[in-house]
């Protein structure tokens, strides 16, 4: 739920006993909202701390993933594979994050927040759910072993565009696959392209058709350095890539900050997570080409590589409560941070965009989904009442069948008519949530929902995740002292 700063103080008319009171109206438009999983006072945060990749720098995910998809596939021709997937066909708009893939029979799978699988595609093929049910259901599977492979990061997405579409063209020129290690090949093939260069090489003479720049992400920044707040750049990125990016995003927005690095107390580059948070490495200062040993305090507008959570601390001289960090990835950021440190955490979702505009597009669907819940919920409630009522008047009793006759055939009629209501409620149900999918995503549905459940995603996010927002830009809306507070949390037998 999102929280809006306060009003101006003005003159308050006290309420009519018995009238309910209204809510005014949030300022802040939906999309610009920070929404909130658990309490945050940003009084008690002292250092506010980011990512650079899919954070600060929010990435054209479609020319990004086919500028992926087309570097593997070169390479996977190298490799000895088919010519003819120079030209291969592909959508990228078919994965989103929280999939899972199984390398065993070549499948990719979205499962709710219990780990059952609820949907599945094979290539270009969505999966009946009969072979789900027979696959995953049935049997017990175990998503952390090597068969399987998260899919938990943005830039990560590429990854499934390519093997979906690989198996599809194989399998339909008869060929034979060996689902697992067509996806090591996949991994490995785009791990090449960004460790050669390839795709810094390609995005950095293009940075506006790859990376939106944000024309307020200067202004959040800035608002909270006004409020006493220290940031941090805290980046996988090398320092050959961050410095042009940051000088793209950053570059020449306030007169305030002549370079981007300004902005931040400490700049971390190649940093290493998720292992920053756990071991680590010694921290680094970088001079041009050189690294050299950090012997003294951190200093803004210096580079520093490498290092650890245990090292950033001591050397900033700050409390683990005391750090917001803010990122995009579901391990690397969010849970390495919840587990390994006592860090809050802030979550860049920018999907939000997608699931915003089709929750309001569908709200009639979905309110209407809710009424045949209710009802349904109330019918099955009578159902019981009416097949105990009818069982009663079927035991022997010394009471006349004559008399009891007409209730159980008042009772089975009841019984007959509720049936074939929920048969009806079960069909438009259906339709309702086929169109509700169909409304957020094409193959997949909801991000961070599945039916009436979290999707497993959606549950990383709510477990992880202090608070999320579309962009770092929108806390720009909001006080630099602001308590983000939860929505109150119901039990079913509280609603």
């Amino acid at each position: 739920m999102g929280s809006a700063t306060s009003a101006p103080s003005r003159q308050l008319t006290l309420p009519i006993i018995g009238e309910p009171l209204e809510a005014p109206a949030s300022s802040i438009p939906k999309p610009e909202r920070v929404w909130v999983n658990r309490n945050l006072k940003m009084t008690s945060v002292q250092w506010v701390g980011f990512d650079m990749d899919y954070t600060l720098a929010i990435y054209e995910q479609s020319a990004m993933d086919s500028l992926q998809v087309d570097l593997t596939v070169e390479r996977l021709i190298r490799r000895g594979y088919p010519a003819y997937l120079t030209n291969l066909q592909y959508d990228h708009r078919f994965p989103i994050r929280g999939l899972l893939v199984d390398k065993r029979y070549g499948n990719i799978l979205k499962m709710n927040r219990f780990k059952v699988v609820r949907k599945g595609w094979h290539g270009m093929r969505q999966i009946p759910k009969d072979t789900l049910k027979e696959l995953y259901t049935q049997k017990r599977i175990r998503p952390q072993t090597s068969r399987f492979h998260w899919v938990d990061t943005l830039f990560t997405l590429a990854e499934v565009t390519a093997y979906a579409a690989i198996v599809e063209a194989l399998e339909k020129r008869g060929e034979k696959v060996d689902y697992g290690q067509l996806f090591r090949d996949v991994r490995e093939s785009i791990d090449e392209a960004h460790r050669d260069g390839s795709v810094y090489a390609r995005v950095l003479p293009e940075m506006q058709r790859y990376i939106q720049r944000d024309p307020h992400l200067a202004d959040a920044l800035h608002k909270l350095r006004s409020a006493g707040k220290k940031l941090f750049l805290l980046t996988n990125s090398p320092w050959s890539y961050t410095d042009p990016v940051m000088r793209y995003l950053l570059g020449g927005a306030l007169n305030e900050y002549p370079s981007w690095r300004l902005y931040f107390d400490v700049a971390i580059v190649a940093a290493g997570k998720p292992g920053w948070f756990r071991e680590g490495r010694p921290l680094m200062e970088r001079d041009g080409s050189v690294l050299r040993d950090v012997k003294g305090p951190l200093e803004r507008g210096r580079i520093y590589e490498g290092g650890n959570l245990r090292e950033f601390e001591r050397l900033c001289g700050i409390p683990g409560s005391g750090v917001m960090y803010v990122g995009d990835h579901i391990f690397g950021d969010m849970l390495r941070s919840k587990k390994d440190s006592t860090w809050r955490t802030a979550m860049v979702m920018q999907e939000l965009d997608v699931e915003l505009e089709a929750h309001d597009r569908c709200s009639t669907d979905i309110r209407r989904q809710l009424e045949l819940y209710e009802l349904r919920d109330n019918l099955e409630d009578q159902l019981r009442y009416h097949q105990q009522r009818y069982k009663e008047l079927s035991r022997p009793t010394a009471m006349k069948a004559e008399t009891t006759a007409p209730e159980r055939t008042r009772a089975k009629r009841a019984i007959e008519r509720i049936r074939n209501e929920l048969r009806d409620i079960k069909g438009q149900v259906s339709q309702l949530r086929e169109r509700i999918d169909k409304n957020f995503h094409p193959y997949w549905g909801s991000l961070l929902k599945q039916d009436n459940e979290l999707s497993l995603f959606g549950q990383q996010v709510d477990t992880y995740a202090d608070v999320y927002m579309r962009r770092v830009s929108c806390m720009r809306h909001y006080s630099p002292m602001q308590f983000f507070r939860s929505p109150h949390d119901l039990m079913p037998h509280e609603e």
